[in-house]
């Protein structure tokens, strides 16, 4: 078998075989495959796409690059999630402590972000003493004692993945639809859980901008999981603004743990209340979501959640004085208002604007070697449908400095805009992709 084929065949509109799939990725890893030939099968399979079936042997042939995490050993059912990236999304702190609170397992790996904002991993270490290095015998022992734990993924996990994607962002081959759902579901699949709920994001802060990509992403992703044998849902939500109010790394916590409070609603737990009715259907917990919803409401309102965090944090090495006190969490010196110049209703903000406004705070990264503020950020005053009179604050920016308090600023009042009357808006849940459906 020669690359040179399957590259010309790939070309050409034909399907790649199971070997043939399983005989590139294996010599990419290995060394045996140059990246020159890799990259022209990542720009024909750009072109020419893939079938269901040459998609769900991609993810297969990457899932076996590495290591799988055997979570046997963790009494019932588990659970995973995953985001595709957005602006101040800080779920997984909200959803899997609600979930963890009614029984199911989840077992989390994470990693860090680049580019607009921290990811779960860089959110989480802005806890004092918190610590997202744990061995596997130690993360499986949280998740089974605790009932969910979120870590680091491991050097060794879809090494594939890392390798394809490197690749991939040299190569104008990103936004391929197989290629994004084999980077996903690789990664998925060997972390090991029974149910995988999906949160596909949907708008000018999401990696699919339309509805119609959104749900195609969302369908392959629940198709290839359905092929593996795990029960797999998409659930599409609204990225045309940042999630919730705050996005910045100690901020989110913040929010996160005012939200198990019960002292914060809105879209953020919306997405968590959508979220965690999959998981518990899928788990067999509910038998519809509307049970699903109000079990899950219940753990807000008698306090089970917010214990399972602080359980959670001190399990990690964290205070979990923190989830009592705020104000232990790291605050930037600098805290501007943002003022709106005339009356109107907020109708667009640009969310990956205001992610590249945090990011120039210090609360993300350009590179990977970049450091993290933990402290930065920005709070949402006032969100899409709202109306702000003049002098109103609409942001509130935190900083470390003046100089980059005031490049935020200017890029927040391009990322907003504002109208005499209202806009409609599509619903923030744009719908739910089952395997049946």
């Amino acid at each position: 078998m020669q690359m040179v084929d399957l590259i010309t065949k790939k070309k050409e509109g034909g399907a790649l075989s199971e070997d043939e799939i399983h005989f590139m990725i294996e010599g990419f890893v290995n060394g045996t495959v140059p990246d020159y030939q890799m990259s022209a099968m990542l720009m024909a399979i750009c072109f020419q796409g893939m079938t269901d079936e040459e998609t769900y042997q991609l993810t297969m042939a990457m899932l076996k690059s590495g290591d799988t995490l055997d979570l046997s050993r963790v009494s019932g059912i588990k659970a995973d999630k995953h985001s595709t990236g957005g602006v101040g999304d800080k779920t997984s702190l909200v959803l899997c402590p609600m979930v963890a609170a009614l029984g199911v397992k989840m077992a989390k790996m994470s990693g860090r972000g680049l580019g607009h904002t921290g990811g779960t991993i860089d959110k989480l270490e802005s806890i004092p003493g918190f610590r997202t290095d744990l061995s596997l015998e130690q993360f499986f022992e949280n998740v089974d004692k605790i009932g969910f734990a979120i870590a680091g993924q491991t050097a060794n996990l879809v090494p594939a993945d890392k390798k394809i994607y490197a690749l991939r962002d040299v190569t104008g081959t990103v936004a391929s639809l197989p290629l994004i759902v084999g980077s996903i579901m690789s990664k998925k699949l060997a972390a090991g859980a029974d149910v995988i709920v999906l949160d596909v994001k949907c708008g000018s802060g999401g990696f699919m901008h339309t509805d119609g990509d959104a749900f195609q992403l969302a369908r392959g992703l629940v198709r290839v999981g359905a092929l593996a044998g795990r029960r797999t849902v998409g659930v599409v939500s609204d990225m045309d603004q940042p999630l919730g109010f705050a996005v910045g790394n100690a901020m989110e916590v913040k929010e996160a743990i005012e939200t198990l409070r019960g002292e914060l609603s809105g879209d953020l737990l919306e997405l968590c209340l959508s979220l965690g009715a999959c998981i518990l259907t899928e788990s067999g917990f509910a038998a519809d979501d509307a049970t699903a919803r109000a079990a899950l409401e219940a753990t807000i309102e008698n306090g089970a959640a917010l214990e399972k965090f602080a359980e959670f944090v001190r399990g990690q090495g964290g205070d979990d004085s923190v989830v009592r006190d705020t104000s232990l969490l790291p605050s930037a010196p600098i805290v501007c208002a943002v003022k709106a110049l005339a009356d109107g209703y907020v109708t667009k903000i640009q969310a990956e604007e205001v992610g590249v406004a945090c990011r120039i705070l210090g609360g993300g990264r350009a590179t990977k070697e970049s450091v993290i503020d933990p402290a930065v950020g920005i709070l949402i005053r006032k969100k899409i449908g709202e109306h702000v009179a003049a002098g109103e604050t609409f942001a509130e920016i935190h900083a470390r400095d003046a100089e980059t308090c005031a490049q935020a600023e200017e890029i927040l009042r391009t990322a907003y805009a504002f109208a005499d009357a209202p806009r409609d808006r599509p619903p923030f849940i744009r719908g739910v992709v089952r395997a049946d459906t």
